[in-house]
Order: structure tokens, then sequence, then C-alpha cells
């Protein structure tokens, strides 16, 4: 089994900052990447960042230049620095990890329990 932990979430007033964090454990022989997806409330999940094992990083347009997705790749662990909130930032923040259980075992999408960011106004 495979366990992804999101911790960090809570209230912040616009302006403010955030740090979440992700931690993947378990039956894990590789990871390729882990990232952060976030779901506004009538809304669908959406890509917000996501970083590979080599560092390559990814960010949803709405996002660049005011939050980074910081790794640390000895202990499964991605984070979600978010600077600049704003009350469009409100969501449910979910983490993925894409992970190989085994050598030469297909990659498969791992998901947290996710982690609610509210931001006022």
């Amino acid at each position: 089994q495979v366990y992804v932990v999101e911790s960090g979430g809570g209230l912040v007033q616009a302006g403010g900052s955030l740090r979440l964090s992700c931690v993947a454990s378990g039956s894990i022989f590789s990871i390729d990447n882990m990232g952060w997806y976030r779901q506004a409330p009538g809304k669908q999940r959406e890509l917000v960042a996501k970083v590979t094992t080599s560092g390559i990083t990814d960010y949803t347009d709405s996002v660049k230049g005011r939050f980074t997705i910081p790794s640390d790749n000895a202990k499964n662990t991605v984070y979600l620095q978010m600077n600049s909130l704003k009350p469009e930032d409100t969501a449910v923040y979910y983490c993925n990890a894409l992970v190989a259980r085994y050598r030469w075992a297909p990659l498969v999408g791992y998901w947290g329990q996710g982690t609610q960011v509210t931001v006022s106004s």
C-alpha cells in the first residue's frame, strides 16, 4: 500500500502566505513525480504545480510567480509554498504521487485526503 498525507492548510487573509506539506510512504520502489491539485466548490480538480524527481517543475498560469514547489526526494516529500494568496485560491488542495511499487511496475497515481485552504478578502 502507498500512503499520501498532506498537512498545512488553513485560513489566511488575502496577500498572506501558507506552506503545504505532502509525504508519500509505504510500498514505494520509485516516484516519477509529485504534485499539487486543487478543487474549488462546483469546479473540476485542476493541476496547481508538480515536480519530477529530476527537478522539472510545471505550474498552472494563475499561480506562476506566487507559488513554488520545493521537494526533498530522499524524504518523498513535496511542499507548496503559496505567497500573495488571493480569494480565488480557496479550494481543497490534494497531493498526488506517481509511484512504481516495484521494479518494472507501471506508474500509478496515489492521492492524499486533501487539505482545505481558505483565503479571505
